[in-house]
């Protein structure tokens, strides 16, 4: 008999707990990003993508988004992609030695610049070429386009006109006058690498 009333009394509990919680619960809609119900799938879809149609060097440019963001492609780049090994066309018109002529963005300093320490092997012994644990680097300009640097579309893309799902607020803060059109990556690209604070 205990035991019956025991259970009716914590159930009873339980119950008034959980009719007093009711009302505290979140509605689907308010959960979201879109304020609707989060089951529906009704207006799910976004809005076409739609990529500019201006002609590569009708001299239309896209500020960046902030201090040495990759320029996004402001041109259409249809029959331009996708990039392979043997067929970049991106080089064509913006590489160091032609880009002026064209009228296009020349390749940045960056991009000539090797990052991949050449290590070997001696024998059976691997010899590195940088000691990790010394923070040391290897930063080696070239002459030609790092391979790193070759697939040009994993950073630069062309830009959709549609509408913004969420507003952005983003205020970029450049650090220098020119860093909406122009980086200076490879001038600062080693500030703060000596984290062991040898200097």
């Amino acid at each position: 008999m205990k035991l019956g009333k025991l259970t009716l009394a914590v159930s009873l509990a339980a119950s008034i707990l959980i009719a007093a919680n009711t009302k505290n619960i979140i509605d689907d809609e308010s959960i979201g990003l879109r304020k609707v119900d989060l089951l529906s799938e009704e207006k799910v879809a976004p809005d076409e993508t739609k990529y500019g149609t201006s002609q590569p060097m009708s001299g239309y440019k896209i500020d960046r988004a902030y201090q040495n963001a990759p320029p996004m492609i402001p041109h259409d780049v249809e029959g331009m992609l996708d990039i392979t090994p043997q067929n970049n066309s991106c080089i064509g018109c913006h590489d160091v030695a032609v880009a002026e002529s064209m009228g296009a963005t020349p390749i940045p300093k960056s991009h000539y610049i090797d990052f991949r320490p050449k290590h070997k092997l001696e024998g059976e012994k691997f010899v590195k070429s940088t000691d990790n644990m010394k923070n040391e680097v290897s930063i080696k300009p070239i002459d030609t386009l790092a391979n790193a640097r070759f697939n040009c579309n994993a950073c630069h893309a062309p830009q959709s006109t549609g509408e913004l799902a969420v507003e952005n607020t983003f205020q970029a803060d450049f650090t220098n006058k020119d860093g909406k059109v122009k980086s200076n990556w490879h001038e600062v690209l080693t500030e703060d690498l000596d984290t062991l604070k040898k200097k």
